[in-house]
């Protein structure tokens, strides 16, 4: 099953070291997923000045309890970067999937 990950950075002056610190640790671990075929597609969200402030992940696992099980052991969860995280199933569309 897929699921669209859109989680916010948190906005206090420290945020942006939170994150540049859980980042080597965050995108070893996107790679992994990446290889098990789990994430397919992962952005950094930008602000008007370029600076990130926030994350985008599609995943593919089989159900939201995995989904759960992943943000428990997510470096950006545990370093406390993202604030505010939603979560909805999604359906990557064929067109897409080819290009995997």
């Amino acid at each position: 099953m897929q699921f669209i990950i859109i989680a916010y950075d948190g906005t206090d002056p420290d945020a942006i070291n939170r994150r540049l610190a859980a980042r080597e640790a965050h995108l070893k671990n996107g790679d992994l997923m990446k290889e098990r075929g789990e994430l397919l597609y992962g952005v950094a969200m930008l602000d008007e000045n370029q600076k990130m402030v926030g994350s985008v992940y599609v995943v593919d696992l089989p159900s939201r309890k995995e989904v759960d099980a992943w943000l428990k052991i997510e470096p950006y969860v545990l370093g406390n970067v993202w604030d505010k995280i939603e979560i909805s199933p999604c359906r990557v569309g064929p067109s897409f999937l080819k290009a995997l």
